[in-house]
């Protein structure tokens, strides 16, 4: 009898959180700052524990459809230009993983003003009170400097949100912002470099019990907020987990460990969150920094996921798809006798999708010049040669797969967009 595995949702939510954050240090700790204000507020309001941990999960999560730093540090402005389309963004994310569902309810309109009351309901919606107490969070959480003492902010800060009471914020939720902020623990709360663990001791949320079908939903919500953020990335991670898989099966796996290596494909380039979009999509020769800043994402993947020990064997297996059989890749260096066989089809799979697949700005390799490239890196023991000749044998049917994956994602990349604009 398999045993599944059994996640504490709010470290789901921390991984999401964590990786956002890692495009700049101006966001560091935002979404959890959010999270800790907005479930202070739910807190003196009396509101329910449900309801007080959907603030959890909706303010570590609030940004995830802001998709490139100049969104993500915009909407670090007080009043920022267009907030209400990287919302709606977020809102699509979100909802497609049930444990979420309702937090993305809160994310969809949590920069909607409240107008004297006519924020109650948004493009004939309802805005739910959740959304305005995100919207008073976030707020918040940006007129905070993070170089000076915080103590000596609050009264600044205070001053700023009932300048807006009524009009941008609730007042009943200004009133109870206000009580809160004359307790000193607040305001060092919100500024500690452990606010992570003071929210995780305030949260009650849930363990959730997810099977491999759960885990997959899961999977798929990264995958799109990694591969989403770029028209160049858009069905990468697709193309990554559907050869993994194929080569899985055809390598003997169990048709669980090819669900676990779907998953691990999804997840292999989370670390790309903390890569900025210029980086991404810049088509000329990228300058050492920019390789630096690149090569630094799948130790930042593997440091992610780390806090989660169900998730170890898909950690690895995703994680180290860069390092050699000569132990001459990156970040670790792993040789050869340190890495699984499903790290070496990891690395195979990534090769292969990445010369491939097309690109906006130039087309996938063929079969000929495909097929001489992974020779060669099988010569120079970059990759591991026997995986590299089970995907020639097998070459077509994988190529299929992939492209099959990459057409799906692509036109689900298109509709996400289409029903945001």
């Amino acid at each position: 009898m398999i045993i599944e595995p059994r996640i504490h949702l709010f470290e789901l939510i921390k991984c999401l959180s964590r990786a956002m954050d890692l495009i700049s240090p101006a966001v560091v700790d935002h979404h959890e700052r959010v999270a800790y204000i907005a479930f202070s507020i739910g807190a003196a309001l009396g509101l329910s524990m449900d309801e007080q941990n959907d603030l959890i999960m909706a303010g570590s999560l609030h940004d995830s459809g802001a998709l490139s730093l100049e969104e993500r540090l915009d909407a670090l402005e007080f009043e920022t230009k267009n907030p209400h389309r990287h919302a709606e963004l977020g809102y699509m994310l979100l909802r497609g993983f049930e444990p979420l569902s309702t937090a993305a309810l809160l994310v969809q309109h949590h920069h909607v003003p409240w107008n004297n009351g006519r924020g109650a309901e948004f493009r004939g919606n309802e805005v739910l009170r959740g959304s305005h107490i995100l919207h008073l969070a976030d707020r918040v959480a940006v007129l905070v400097n993070n170089q000076q003492e915080v103590l000596g902010q609050g009264d600044i800060i205070c001053g700023r949100i009932k300048e807006q009471s009524g009009k941008m914020f609730m007042p009943q939720l200004v009133d109870v912002f206000n009580s809160l902020a004359r307790r000193e623990y607040f305001w060092l709360d919100v500024a500690s470099h452990s606010i992570s663990s003071v929210l995780q001791g305030m949260a009650s949320l849930k363990t959730v019990k997810l099977d491999m079908e759960g885990f997959l939903g899961l999977s798929n919500l990264f995958r799109q907020i990694i591969d989403f953020r770029s028209r160049f990335t858009a069905n990468h991670s697709a193309g990554v987990a559907a050869c993994a898989v194929a080569l899985a099966d055809f390598a003997g796996f169990s048709e669980r460990e090819c669900r676990m290596m779907r998953i691990a494909g999804h997840l292999h380039d989370l670390g790309k969150l903390a890569v900025p979009v210029e980086i991404l999509e810049k088509e000329a020769r990228l300058t050492t920094e920019e390789i630096r800043v690149i090569k630094s994402h799948t130790f930042h993947t593997y440091r992610i996921l780390e806090h989660i020990s169900a998730l170890d064997i898909i950690n690895a297996w995703g994680s180290f798809h860069h390092e050699r059989i000569d132990g001459a890749g990156y970040p670790f260096h792993h040789e050869g006798r340190d890495l699984s066989l499903g790290s070496r089809i990891m690395a195979v799979a990534d090769v292969f999708t990445a010369i491939t697949e097309d690109r906006p700005y130039r087309k996938g390799m063929s079969k000929d010049k495909a097929t001489a490239v992974l020779r060669q890196m099988a010569d120079d023991m970059a990759l591991d040669s026997s995986i590299v000749s089970l995907l020639f044998h097998n070459f077509d049917e994988i190529n299929s797969f992939r492209e099959t994956a990459q057409k799906a994602s692509v036109k689900e990349y298109h509709r996400f967009l289409q029903q945001a604009s």
